[in-house]
């Protein structure tokens, strides 16, 4: 039904070491092992990741049930994964070696649709004029963001977009309990003077 992950964000003082006592830990229980912002590693801790990635890849394939790392012959649970997140571009950051880049598959991210994800959020909230509110929500959403100061307790992501859908409904709900009788029209007009 579900499967153990464990998200680790990468950062300088990650090395050879701690990566390799990582993937120990991942392999004996077959967990799913992300790691957030992979090129933040040095580029001589990526390069040496490498050959341990490529040895729990290789004991997956041949399906061994023990593998050698960090010296020491551990047990390879045949659940295990390895996944990695990057940022590239961003100061700071490393380009993965060439032998790294060839053990993961890429997968390309885009932006999500904020005014599709509103919509359905509103219409599951029960607001039935959810298309229309849905655009009006977002773009008031994008031009604070573009107008009003960089600091840091200004939030206009989508887990502020999704706590404010969360609180429409909420407050619909509350203002049209007790109201018998609101159906089509008569709701419609009731969410507007909400």
């Amino acid at each position: 039904l579900g499967r153990f992950a464990v998200v680790m964000n990468c950062d300088e003082t990650f090395d050879f070491g701690a990566m390799g006592r990582l993937f120990c830990g991942l392999c004996q229980v077959g967990a799913w092992g992300c790691f957030d912002e992979f090129n933040r590693l040095e580029e001589r801790i990526l390069s040496a990741v490498s050959q341990q990635i490529l040895s729990i890849q290789k004991g997956l394939v041949r399906r061994q049930a023990n593998i050698e790392l960090m010296g020491k012959s551990i047990r390879l649970h045949n659940n295990v994964g390895i996944f990695v997140t990057m940022n590239p571009g961003y100061a700071g950051r490393s380009n993965l070696p060439d032998n790294l880049k060839t053990l993961f598959r890429a997968v390309a991210m885009v932006v999500p649709d904020r005014k599709l994800i509103a919509q359905v959020m509103l219409f599951s909230q029960g607001i039935v004029s959810a298309e229309r509110l849905a655009v009006k929500i977002v773009d008031m959403f994008i031009m604070c963001k573009e107008k009003m100061s960089k600091q840091s307790h200004y939030d206009f992501g989508l887990r502020a977009l999704k706590t404010l859908l969360v609180s429409a409904g909420g407050l619909k709900r509350k203002t049209i309990e007790g109201v018998d009788g609101l159906e089509g029209e008569k709701l419609d007009n009731a969410e507007e003077n909400v």
